[in-house]
């Protein structure tokens, strides 16, 4: 697993809910469904740039609380008729821990916010 680095346990993220990483690119929201899944996307809505780690969570997907875009997990893209996309960041559990990609995380995050 030297190609990825622990972000935090599943349970530090609420079920269908959000936590937030401050790293050194950006803010990247790390998403919990209702079927344990983990999902990492920016912070940004690709509208209006609402944070969606204050969205409602729900299946796959997202709704920007600013306006109701829904933006997809597994792609980062709005659903019709909504046109845009926001990053991914690769996820791998192992364990009851969360992972991400190594090369997609500059440095280490200092600690959760949010």
């Amino acid at each position: 697993m030297s190609d990825w680095i622990k972000i935090c346990a599943l349970e530090d993220i609420r079920a269908l809910g959000s936590r937030v990483l401050d790293l050194p690119q950006g803010r990247v929201a790390l998403f919990r469904t209702n079927d344990d899944e983990v999902f990492a996307l920016e912070d940004k809505c690709p509208h209006k740039q609402g944070r969606l780690s204050q969205g409602i969570v729900h299946g796959k997907s997202v709704t920007c609380p600013l306006h109701n875009w829904v933006i997809g997990f597994e792609t980062g893209k709005a659903e019709a008729p909504d046109i845009g996309c926001t990053r991914t960041y690769q996820i791998q559990m192992v364990e009851g821990d969360v992972f991400m990609l190594s090369a997609e995380v500059s440095e280490m995050p200092a600690a959760l916010a949010g």
